[in-house]
């Protein structure tokens, strides 16, 4: 984690995106758009802080939004400590008994905001709202059924599952007093869940922010902060004024051209932190064009890789070899595919290609032209959209560009897209298997292409059933191989996590899971 600034002479494909942001008025909005009043401090004494977020948030529902668990309104049985090792949190300990059931011990001491205890029973009731209300959690967890006997949690499986217990470090697994929904109705309980955390909702306004208080009651010491105000802004350039203004404390995904101006004011400081995140392109295959291989493989080798990560990310970001970081175990340690527009032209024609007189490649008289969807919420993916129209150019292939408001939404809801610029944490758990899972298994959640590979299905069911740490790392890295010659995806770069912080705030450090960021030790000065 460290202070980084890298200045580079921007291609023109980039200085041309920023003119037109220019004339478009995308740094003409107030800070104030942001939300809120101007002055987020509170004046009566109290320790507050305001957290500015890059993605809207329509629900406070834990089962179905990461913002409670982000904003420690809720939490779960297991946790990944900043190395990434799973430890216990709600949980004080697990064991395997036999290959098909867990058995979790609640800690003890614990309850919810409204004052009731968690015990096994109230875990076991929270489950089965969790997975009522998760599709992808329901499938990642294979829970056959529950028991709950005293601070004893029971979880039997439909099949072998070793991961289980990283696998419920998932914020769409965090527990809740379920019970409460009863009494408050499912619409109140959705925008105030009854958690464990060191915060409870106070108001939500959806999509816009949520009021927090601490919960003086919480298990693991008295949070240090009194309050706390979560507030979300798509626009990248309204959150940097944000910070800037002293409108936000804590501001998620400064633009990296954004930087220097930021780190001139001895207030403000940047994280620049090595995460557990890829920026790729997606490939539609429910498109004919993108069933084709050498197809594929010729995007893949148009994606300059270099330009993303020194141009667009301004070194902070690495050039991505694959799915997972290579710093992490199971990363493999080849290096990056270089662009290579010749190759990629070759391989066009091997597909049916051909130049017109214009250049632009020609099929059976019509032309290579491609479908791309982006979203502004990671400020990169556009610029990234745009390097891939202008590089695409060059081989004779025409990318339009479209920006949709909810990516997941629109790609899992429309067939018209051949690509899609995406970002998405590949080892949320500390683990490869979520991401092999949810991304390239028929149904996965992450599966907008309609990825289905034999091979790769076959060798992630394996690693679904191994438990040993050795052999699911070679079986993962067996997995990226597959993958690296099937090209469902072109993997982009591994993005650093870029977070903006005001001085006051003290005893926190962004962690790389993306996922505990107000906690019951954050202060201010």
């Amino acid at each position: 984690m460290k202070k980084r600034s890298l200045r580079r002479k921007a291609p023109l494909w980039l200085l041309s995106a920023i003119l037109v942001c220019a004339a478009a008025g995308c740094t003409g909005s107030t800070a104030s758009d942001a939300g809120g009043d101007k002055n987020v401090h509170s004046g009566d004494g109290d320790k507050h802080v305001t957290l500015l977020m890059h993605f809207k948030s329509a629900t406070f529902d834990p089962h179905n939004d990461f913002i409670p668990l982000r904003a420690g309104v809720t939490e779960t049985l297991t946790k990944l400590d900043e190395n990434l090792r799973l430890q216990g949190w709600l949980a004080s300990q697990w064991e395997a008994k036999g290959e098909k059931t867990w058995v979790f011990t609640i800690r003890d001491g614990v309850t919810f905001h409204d004052g009731t205890k968690v015990d096994a029973a109230a875990v076991k009731a929270s489950f089965e709202r969790a997975i009522a209300a998760s599709k992808p959690l329901a499938a990642g967890l294979k829970i056959a059924s529950m028991e709950a006997d005293g601070q004893t949690f029971t979880v039997h499986t439909t099949e072998p599952h070793p991961a289980l217990p990283s696998e419920i470090v998932s914020p769409y697994a965090s527990i809740v007093n379920a019970e409460a929904e009863k009494s408050v109705g499912k619409e109140a309980f959705n925008s105030a869940p009854v958690g464990t955390g060191p915060f409870k909702v106070r108001q939500f306004t959806p999509n816009i922010e949520a009021q927090l208080e601490r919960y003086d009651g919480y298990w693991a010491g008295q949070p240090k902060l009194q309050t706390a105000t979560v507030r979300f802004n798509e626009d990248a350039n309204v959150r940097a004024i944000a910070l800037q203004s002293q409108e936000a404390d804590i501001v998620y995904n400064i633009p990296a051209e954004s930087i220097p101006s930021i780190e001139r004011n001895e207030r403000l400081k940047i994280e620049s932190v090595s995460g557990l995140r890829v920026h790729f392109l997606l490939y539609n295959q429910q498109k004919p064009m993108m069933q084709d291989l050498k197809v594929r493989t010729a995007l893949n080798l148009l994606l300059n890789r270099e330009s993303v990560a020194g141009d667009i990310a301004l070194g902070h970001a690495a050039p991505a070899n694959g799915p997972f970081n290579d710093k992490l175990p199971f990363g493999i340690k080849e290096p990056a595919q270089k662009q290579d527009l010749a190759k990629a032209k070759a391989l066009l024609a091997e597909a049916g290609y051909e130049p017109g007189e214009s250049g632009k490649m020609y099929k059976d008289g019509a032309p290579l032209e491609l479908e791309l969807i982006t979203y502004k919420a990671r400020p990169e993916l556009p610029l990234i959209a745009q390097l891939v129209q202008s590089d695409a150019a060059k081989a004779g292939v025409t990318v339009n560009i479209r920006s949709v408001e909810n990516a997941d939404t629109y790609l899992a809801q429309n067939k018209d897209w051949d690509m899609a610029t995406y970002s998405n944490l590949s080892a949320p758990r500390g683990d490869g298997g979520f991401f092999l899972n949810s991304a390239y298994l028929p149904g996965g959640a992450l599966n907008h292409g309609k990825i289905n590979i034999p091979r790769l299905t076959e060798i992630v069911t394996q690693l679904n059933r191994t438990s040993d740490s050795a052999q699911r790392i070679q079986l993962t890295q067996k997995a990226v191989a597959v993958v690296n010659e099937e090209i469902p995806h072109s993997y982009a770069v591994y993005p650093n996590l870029i977070v903006g912080v005001n001085e006051r705030v003290i005893n926190w450090m962004p962690g790389r899971e993306e996922f505990y960021i107000l906690t019951h030790t954050m202060d201010v000065k």
